[in-house]
């Protein structure tokens, strides 16, 4: 069986401890690889890696840097189905997703910051008879940055091209769920001479590598995508030691759907937004609020729509959904689907696992479900589930929906469907949320900044906001 390594000082390593943990395929619930059972040994090593390279790479002119960058997307692109199909068989996802979004994305954020880094910008401020002004914007060293499982690489090179970008050098964990393409983008971070130290992984758990990352006093910054209590105690770690953090947390996102609204789109569209790639992305929409008036035409066309999506073998190009990421997040979604139950909600359709025939018989798969009559105050409503099941919900005016779209801890993403303007905007600005869509999902600009408010996050990624978070503002004063 293949053992993975981690990636340290520019070398494919066994970890310290060299015991190595299982690595499940959803799709069939059979363990297919090995990853390293890392501790804070080798967070040790890799930091001790990062420190020796930080200061060639951070003076490494910025078209040499750019050039190794675009080499990293260039090794991602020429190894396209290997990834594709890496990503689908370690997280469960359709294997046409992993090729229309997860993968080009790790590319394109690749391809990104190595032009960005071209036209990253100071300020300076001119005082007339004084002096000037002039800001610095330094890389801070070596940096933590730790991603999530549902979105494997995009999301890993999300955090890793900005850092390397700006001069930083990395100690990086992949989840321990998802870990192949991490060691895949090891591979290619060899392929093209990435200079060694520059960018270290280390697999394993989180409360011993994850944890080792951040308590470790020579990393200065956190970048951090996943769960809220998580979040919470990374927080309480780190503050303290006066880091720099970035976390991306959880969502309880709202579809809010007026009168007004296209409804054949709407319809369409809210189907992606509530159940791509199985519901497991943050920004999907889980608590559809409808206008009263269009409710009962709403809830027919949109649970015809969802009944006829095919759950099915990741590798199947027909398969609309694929599995559930691992068997404990499986468990977890039907406790959610049998609380809602108790809670007096009525399933529309689904709400059981479902059983497939062939080699995906011992799969964790879960049917998309629908749920309606629920309070919007009771659980189900207000803590986050992460898998295929949203609730339907009618309300009366803009002033009823707002209130409870805003009742959850949660503000990351909300979704507008509506054809009057003024409208859009006025909900837009109200709700709760640090990034809003009106009649669209997941219409990413990598410009543009990235996060939640309340318990959805501290910080934002993406564009500049990324590249000054990985960067140390010094203002400099010389007198006239």
């Amino acid at each position: 069986m293949e053992q993975l390594k981690n990636y340290i000082n520019g070398e494919l390593t066994e970890p310290v401890s060299k015991t190595y943990l299982d690595n499940y395929e959803p799709a069939t619930g059979e363990v297919y690889s090995q990853l390293p059972d890392s501790d804070e040994r080798d967070v040790r090593l890799a930091f001790g890696a990062a420190k020796n390279a930080f200061e060639s790479w951070s003076t490494t002119p910025l078209e040499n840097r750019m050039m190794i960058l675009m080499k990293m997307a260039d090794g991602i692109e020429k190894r396209m189905d290997e990834f594709v199909a890496a990503e689908s068989k370690d997280n469960g996802k359709p294997k046409k997703l992993s090729r229309a979004v997860d993968i080009p994305r790790a590319v394109s954020n690749f391809r990104f910051y190595a032009s960005a880094l071209q036209h990253f910008a100071s300020e300076s401020h001119q005082m007339p008879g004084v002096g000037i002004n002039y800001t610095l914007r330094q890389p801070i060293g070596v940096v933590g940055c730790i991603s999530p499982w549902n979105l494997p690489l995009y999301l890993f090179s999300w955090k890793i091209a900005p850092a390397l970008a700006t001069g930083n050098c990395v100690v990086a964990k992949p989840s321990e769920i998802t870990p192949y393409t991490a060691y895949l983008l090891s591979q290619v971070c060899i392929e093209a001479g990435l200079p060694k130290g520059v960018l270290n992984i280390v697999h394993g758990l989180g409360n011993k590598v994850g944890q080792a990352i951040v308590e470790h006093e020579g990393i200065k910054a956190i970048s951090f995508t996943g769960g809220t209590e998580t979040g919470k105690r990374i927080a309480s770690v780190a503050a303290p030691m006066f880091k720099k953090l970035s976390l991306e947390l959880g969502g309880k996102n709202p579809t809010i759907i007026f009168t007004d609204c296209d409804i054949e789109e709407t319809v369409k569209q809210v189907v992606t937004s509530s159940f791509s790639n199985q519901g497991e992305i943050c920004l999907c929409g889980s608590r559809i609020f409808i206008e009263k008036s269009i409710y009962a035409k709403f809830k027919e066309a949109f649970v015809a729509r969802v009944q006829s999506l095919k759950v099915g073998d990741p590798n199947n190009d027909d398969s609309n959904m694929g599995a559930i990421v691992s068997l404990q997040h499986k468990q977890k979604i039907l406790s959610y689907i049998r609380l809602a139950e108790e809670e007096g909600g009525k399933i529309l359709c689904g709400g059981n696992e479902l059983k497939l025939d062939g080699r995906c018989a011992n799969g964790y798969f879960i049917e998309p479900t629908i749920i309606e009559g629920l309070d919007y105050k009771c659980r189900t409503n207000q803590e986050e589930i992460f898998g295929p099941v949203v609730t339907l919900t009618p309300f009366e005016n803009e002033e009823e929906v707002l209130m409870m779209a805003n009742s959850v801890k949660y503000g990351l993403s909300a979704t507008i469907w509506t054809n009057d303007l003024k409208r859009a905007h006025r909900v837009a600005e109200k709700v709760e949320a640090g990034i809003v869509w009106i009649n669209s999902w997941l219409v990413r600009d990598l410009r543009t900044p990235f996060g939640g408010v309340k318990a959805s996050g501290v910080g934002r990624e993406g564009g500049w906001e990324a590249m000054r978070f990985f960067t140390e503002a010094k203002n400099v004063f010389i007198k006239s």
